[in-house]
């Protein structure tokens, strides 16, 4: 198991390509939030709106819950690697020692790119599962339940919270207000001024990050499952399993209930992106094994499988270059595009991210950023070895 598997690859690709399909209207909207201070809110269609939301409908919540499954599969992929290669007294410190590179990575992603950074939220999560998964397996089931539960009553609390709140002219305009003041400081701050924002808001900003961890924890165990049952065995009988049980109810289910997002209710995007997408997530994940069984060697494969090789730098570098384009100290064409536009920005940067992937691993075995963090992982035992030969 310590070997790549490629439909993963190309499955973690098109995860990290389709959390910018998300990410990019949080860039591509700033300054665009005076709908929320009027007196009464108006729903309409428009060819525009249309788009903007069903592009949301295929992306939102379902690549990143698809990314937050693969990251818990890679955790037990490692895991037995670890012991495939005698090295069972180093899980799961060699492992936690990665994730707390990560979450330096993450809070610098975090500082001086995008605010909005996932990679810290990984880190812990996957610290908190790396001891999880040496339970007893009645453990884990209670504590994945107990998660549970506890996840859907906040998702419940919360866009019941949003609805109320919205519909209330003050409190919906007040939030508008606070999106404007922050939209300034990104259309029309320095660099450092948006920087200092992100440092000076650190725990109100990273709230989200934070309530996720117990739906991460959940989907991390899901992933660890996913390996443990042997689900992507090439055998035929977990062939079927995947296509009958976990695709077909992946997107027989997923679809319906993320397409609640289309309602004009406030908590509809809430409930949508929290709860419903990982459903919609699981039917992304066997599809994508199911095409690959079928045709491993289509071009889009193949430049999707170098996206999920390079996934780490592929993930900090769209950001970079959005935030190069949208912000008030680049291009600035934050609150300048309409849905149209916004979707063609985030094909051109795909195709700018694909591109990368597939000229850096003409030379190199992985992304910049993945060579320096294994580099920098493999440094205790590099330590250790040392040690002992002097």
């Amino acid at each position: 198991m310590g070997r790549r598997i490629p439909a993963l690859d190309i499955a973690r690709g098109a995860a990290i390509l389709g959390t910018l399909g998300t990410n990019i209207w949080i860039f591509a909207s700033l300054g665009n939030f005076d709908f929320l201070i009027g007196s009464e809110i108006e729903y309409y269609i428009s060819w525009e709106s249309f788009a903007e939301v069903l592009f949301l409908f295929f992306m939102n919540g379902k690549f990143l819950g698809l990314l937050t499954i693969l990251f818990g599969m890679g955790l037990e992929i490692k895991r037995r690697s670890y012991i495939n290669n005698g090295q069972q007294r180093m899980w799961p410190w060699l492992y936690i020692w990665g994730m707390l590179l990560l979450l330096a990575d993450g809070f610098l992603h975090y500082l001086f790119v995008f605010e909005y950074d996932v990679l810290m939220s990984y880190a812990v999560t996957g610290i908190i599962v790396a001891f999880l998964i040496g339970c007893k397996p009645k453990v884990i089931k209670g504590v994945a339940i107990t998660l549970g539960i506890i996840h859907i009553l906040g998702v419940l609390l919360f866009s019941a919270l949003v609805e109320v709140l919205f519909r209330i002219d003050e409190a919906r305009a007040e939030f508008g207000l606070m999106m404007q003041e922050m939209s300034a400081v990104y259309l029309h701050g320095t660099y450092w001024d948006q920087v200092l924002y992100r440092l000076g808001d650190f725990w109100g900003m990273r709230s989200e990050a934070i309530a996720i961890i117990p739906m991460n924890i959940l989907l991390f165990l899901f992933g660890v499952y996913i390996i443990r049952s042997g689900l992507l065995n090439r055998s035929s009988k977990e062939s079927r399993l995947r296509r009958k049980k976990y695709l077909k109810w992946g997107l027989v289910a997923g679809v319906p209930l993320n397409a609640l997002m289309f309602l004009p209710l406030f908590s509809m995007g809430v409930l949508v992106r929290y709860a419903f997408a990982p459903v919609m997530a699981l039917g992304y994940l066997m599809l994508f094994y199911y095409l690959h069984e079928k045709r491993p060697g289509l071009f889009l494969f193949n430049r999707l499988s170098e996206v999920g090789r390079t996934a780490l730098s592929c993930y900090m570098l769209q950001n970079i270059v959005a935030s190069i384009l949208f912000y008030g100290w680049g291009f600035g064409l934050g609150g300048t595009l309409n849905a149209m536009e916004i979707i063609g920005v985030w094909a051109l940067i795909c195709i700018v991210i694909m591109l990368f992937a597939h000229v850096w691993l003409r030379k190199f075995t992985a992304g910049p950023f993945e060579l320096i963090w294994k580099g920098l992982t493999k440094l205790p035992v590099a330590l250790r070895e040392n040690r002992k030969t002097a």
